[in-house]
């Protein structure tokens, strides 16, 4: 009665099945790998940011390359922002998703080294992308600034391209090898989103708070995968049963339509 499971199409079927369930397996191994690399940087970033402020000199240096374990972390700065050489970052967004620019100003530390702030948003409201925005002025003086630590962007981290050709006092991309020598100066790794004090007015927007990763979603995935592949045999059976079940039929059919004709009288 099994025979069939030799047909073309039913050995198709099976190792369709066979091939689906390590697939499956896989897929839902690699979810749980997702799952855990996005809740240990979910508490990366808990950590950084619950932490006590420290003066950023202990974290970077100039030729620092930000790590993982301290982007996010909480630091502070004392010196004076130096607004005649700030530019400011092309195509970046807000909250709203509206397209404005990010306002990066070199913050020169009591010893002389330099520090890149980004200090917010602001929207793209001038006459045209060539000429430079208007820009909030910073408190003058010497100051105290508080923020969190971040990486320099490059392009393959970001997916932005560092176009070049771009207007005076315009970039891509927050780098601070780059502005190191465009600056001619000392530039500590990385770069200080900055947090307080709060601008007047509210602007340039301050840039908030990272989200969590949605890591219970590569949770429910996994999950899902694992249930996908334990129906793959329990399909299959299905389907073996129910073509058992339907060739029983069909042959009791045939049977009783044969009896019927053995059983007609004979035409004299």
């Amino acid at each position: 009665m099994y025979r069939f499971l030799l047909s073309r199409q039913w050995v198709i079927i099976t190792l369709v099945a066979l091939l689906l369930i390590p697939t499956m397996i896989r897929l839902g191994i690699w979810q749980m790998h997702r799952y855990d690399e996005r809740t240990a940087r979910n508490q990366l970033v808990s950590d950084a940011l619950t932490a006590d402020p420290v003066p950023v000199e202990r974290l970077t240096s100039p030729g620092h390359t930000v790590g993982t374990g301290q982007r996010y972390r909480s630091v502070t700065a004392v010196g004076r922002f130096d607004t005649e050489r700030e530019v400011v970052v092309r195509r970046r967004v807000n909250g709203d998703e509206e397209i404005g620019f990010l306002v990066l100003t070199p913050f020169v530390l009591t010893d002389g080294r330099v520090l890149l702030v980004n200090r917010g948003w602001i929207p793209a409201d001038a006459p045209t992308q060539t000429t430079f925005p208007e820009v909030p002025a910073p408190p003058a003086g010497q100051i105290t600034v508080t923020g969190r630590l971040m990486p320099d962007e490059t392009t393959a981290a970001s997916g932005i391209k560092d176009l070049q050709g771009l207007p005076d006092r315009q970039v891509m991309l927050i780098n601070s090898e780059q502005e190191a020598r465009r600056l001619g100066e000392r530039v500590l790794g990385g770069y200080v989103a900055q947090t307080a004090p709060e601008p007047k007015n509210g602007t340039p927007e301050l840039v908030g708070r990272p989200g969590n990763e949605d890591a219970a979603l590569n949770y429910a995935y996994a999950i899902q995968w694992w249930l996908f592949s334990a129906g793959v045999p329990i399909g299959w059976v299905v389907l073996v049963r129910r073509e058992t079940r339907d060739r029983r039929e069909a042959a009791a059919s045939e049977e009783t339509a044969e009896t019927a004709e053995t059983d007609q009288p004979a035409t004299v």
